[in-house]
């Protein structure tokens, strides 16, 4: 007897002629990325979205090309620099057909996803130089790869954690000033307390030690108990990185525990050189967040955490009830599975744009594209330090460049035409800058993690630039 659920395609040659309308229209968006800057959206999308709004009917993709595709975020584009936010890839439109077709759930079981997410893992570790016997887990990006490293790394000093609680020990982190916000919500939400958390002075754009020894000693003596050093791999503001080799020297000396926050700058590890070599000693790191959705270009959502002891990362995260018991043969066996290694059970596969991106472009196209990215930057910084008022905020390390438009104005007025300028590149379409202070001044940023982006996008941002100053 056949039985019709309501959910399934009537017609499904119907459908099919609908799916190739979308995919082609998804095709046109990602080819002509160029033509479709952000805009604001109308005044009346809300009620547009608005569900029950108008009876189900064949009209949904007509609705999609007229009421979603135009109104993205903005990062499709090659003038796209405001925050770092990665471009998306044609292999994702692959990736998201395969994995919507699959339906896989990536807690664990015996299925070719989890085989698919390993090998991604795999891949990555050996790109950080992490030993074999390292592990990892993709999850949504580095604010949830932050949560589940500094869980490790809170059971590496409280055996007992999971049972007692921390109680009345304060534990202590330290984390160079300007460190993202990945790390204080993280600390907030595990019940350390952002106060716990010591921001500690920059020497030459990297965190220095003098200070971070000081007040080690002084955090020991009020009766804390430090436990976790934080790196920088490409700061948010500035593209800054710590001397990661020397971070590791004071981490062995002090018996912390090193995270290196790499959300974007972890990916240097492929850049040719000079860039490569900023990210020299993330490979002695206890734990490494990630995300692939920035600078390896792939879609939302997708990062990794990388621990260097999968023991004590499985301590962190195991517990199986006896639904979850493993079994030696069938759908429920293939241990270990993904549930033990963080917060999800339910888990969606994100590691098929990894690997579908990888496998459709090679690993070479990444590299390239990395490194234009900071070549991309260095022009940028190039071409305004050619024209007369604008000056830089801070040199070019890696992909961030950071400038005002106009130094001959006094501080508030440079912050004030900066801002504008901003907002109106913004809404005109031209370009996408965001804003950051730098010694005080509101600055131009761009952020260049955009494999669309060319030299002729940076000249004809920066003419704009000029054409709005006074």
């Amino acid at each position: 007897m056949n039985h019709k659920t309501g959910l399934d395609p009537l017609d499904w040659n119907t459908f099919r002629g609908q799916a190739h309308k979308m995919l082609d229209a998804a095709i046109d968006q990602m080819e002509h990325a160029a033509d479709h800057p952000w805009q604001p959206a109308p005044t009346d999308l809300q009620d547009r979205y608005k569900i029950g709004a108008r009876p189900a009917s064949t009209d949904l993709l007509d609705r999609i090309q007229t009421d979603v595709l135009p109104y993205h975020g903005g990062n499709i584009h090659p003038r796209f620099w405001g925050w770092v936010q990665g471009t998306g890839l044609a292999s994702d439109l692959i990736a998201a057909m395969a994995a919507a077709a699959t339906n896989e759930n990536m807690g664990g079981r015996d299925h070719g996803g989890i085989y698919m997410e390993r090998a991604v893992i795999d891949w990555t570790r050996k790109k950080m130089g992490f030993p074999e016997s390292a592990s990892g887990i993709c999850v949504t990006g580095t604010s949830q790869a932050t949560v589940i490293a500094f869980q490790a790394a809170r059971l590496r000093v409280l055996k007992n954690l999971r049972a007692t609680g921390q109680g009345d020990i304060r534990l202590t982190a330290y984390a160079p000033v300007g460190v993202h916000n990945a790390t204080v919500k993280a600390l907030q939400l595990l019940g350390i307390g952002s106060d716990n958390l010591r921001q500690i002075p920059l020497q030459d754009g990297k965190l220095n030690a003098e200070i971070l020894r000081e007040t080690l000693a002084a955090d020991r003596a009020d009766g804390a108990l430090p436990f976790l050093l934080v790196g920088n791999a490409g700061s948010v503001d500035l593209g800054l990185f710590d001397d990661l080799n020397q971070l590791a020297d004071l981490a062995d000396e002090h018996e912390l525990w090193l995270h290196v926050d790499g959300a974007f700058g972890a990916w240097t590890r492929l850049a040719d050189a000079p860039w490569h070599g900023l990210t020299d000693g993330i490979e002695r790191a206890d734990s490494i967040a990630l995300d692939f959705h920035k600078w390896m270009y792939v879609g939302y959502d997708c990062g990794m955490v990388l621990i260097r002891d999968e023991d004590e990362h499985r301590a962190a995260f195991a517990a199986r009830p006896a639904y979850l018991e493993g079994t030696a043969q069938g759908i429920a066996g293939n241990e270990p599975w993904f549930c033990d290694y963080g917060i999800d059970l339910s888990r969606g596969n994100r590691a098929i744009k990894v690997w579908c991106a990888l496998e459709m472009f090679g690993e070479q196209a990444f590299a390239d594209a990395i490194t234009d990215n900071c070549r991309m930057a260095a022009l940028m910084a190039e071409d305004v330090e050619k024209r007369p008022r604008m000056r830089l905020g801070h040199a070019v390390v890696s992909n961030v460049c950071t400038f005002t438009a106009n130094d001959t104005l006094p501080p508030a007025q440079q912050s004030e035409l900066n801002a504008e300028i901003a907002l109106t590149l913004q809404q005109n379409g031209t370009a996408v800058f965001s804003t950051t202070r730098v010694d005080g001044i509101v600055m131009l940023r761009a952020a260049i993690v955009n494999h669309r982006t060319q030299a002729s996008d940076i000249r004809a941002a920066l003419d704009a630039v000029a054409d709005l100053c006074p």
